[in-house]
């Protein structure tokens, strides 16, 4: 898992983790939380990268 794409979802999924256990107190609402917040890290990356497309290097 050397490509861009899965060290950010490696590293997604494991703030994802630990954020939803120090914010929600019941396991639902953690698992709830932890995806929502893992959709949001992964759709933000997606889009500023297209977004950045363009850009010169």
């Amino acid at each position: 898992m050397t490509s861009h794409f899965g060290l950010l979802l490696l590293f997604a999924v494991f703030v994802s983790l630990v954020f939803a256990a120090l914010m929600r107190d019941a396991p639902a609402e953690q698992v709830r939380f932890g995806a929502r917040l893992l959709a949001g890290f992964v759709g933000a990356a997606l889009i500023l990268s297209w977004l950045m497309f363009p850009l010169p290097l």
